[in-house]
């Protein structure tokens, strides 16, 4: 089926919220789509409920509470980076609800991985070490943004980037053991950061039989290059 309009929501990366796709909003309406963006619990908007115990299992509830409140069905569910935790926990328990599944230079983890299990180990060895030494443990200092971040882009996102609740990359994702059915793509973005740390997930994307892409931006392409983006999404949804 190709279908000419879509519904799209997301799960955010990580220090990020729903602002950082608001180059997006109008691309996308212009092409026909709607963009359901929910802040997570603690982050953006949300920022003020952040605390010790907000974890994985309260992003995958906001998430899902967006797509039950407001009704939303036939959904294209996007995961950007630490997204990508996010979207499979819903996925599995909203799988009526989404039409597919698409992983933007996003961790996919298996049943049972965090984040932190995710990532070299002597990575998440640094970033809790931050936690512990910044963040009174709980509070996970950003990552900085790629160095070709346009000016006026940092001088917006700097104030709006909050520390990410730890235990969000600590908890393990758990699933309920029933195969997924709905369709799966991995967007990678080219233009990588030091490490490659997304590669590996493209990688094991393409072992698992779902569709790839490639964007040539940096990791943030609804920032850097927002209608190319559009203009890839608006092809993922015409799949149907």
């Amino acid at each position: 089926m190709v279908r000419n309009s879509a519904t799209t929501s997301l799960a955010h990366g990580a220090w990020s919220s729903a602002w950082a796709w608001r180059k997006m909003r109008p691309l996308l309406h212009a092409a026909g789509h709607d963009l359901v963006a929910p802040s997570l619990t603690g982050l953006g908007a949300r920022h003020h409920m952040a605390g010790l115990r907000i974890d994985l299992e309260h992003h995958v509830r906001d998430v899902l509470g967006v797509l039950e409140m407001e009704d939303l069905r036939d959904v294209v569910l996007i995961g950007h980076s630490y997204g990508g935790m996010v979207v499979t926990g819903v996925a599995d328990r909203a799988r009526d609800r989404i039409a597919r599944l698409v992983y933007l230079d996003a961790f996919a983890p298996h049943d049972g991985q965090s984040a932190f299990d995710l990532m070299p180990p002597e990575r998440a060895a640094r970033m809790e070490a931050m936690t512990a030494a910044q963040g009174d443990g709980w509070r996970l200092p950003p990552n900085p943004l790629p160095p070709d971040t346009e000016p006026q882009d940092v001088a917006f996102a700097a104030p709006r980037r909050f520390e990410q609740p730890a235990e969000t990359f600590r908890q393990k994702l758990r699933l309920t053991g029933r195969p997924l059915t709905v369709p799966n793509e991995y967007i990678y973005c080219t233009i990588s950061g030091p490490g490659d740390g997304f590669r590996r997930f493209r990688d094991d994307a393409g072992a698992r039989g779902w569709r790839l892409h490639e964007i040539e931006a940096n990791h943030n392409p609804h920032v850097t290059a927002p209608q190319a983006l559009c203009t890839l999404l608006s092809g993922i949804a015409a799949e149907g």
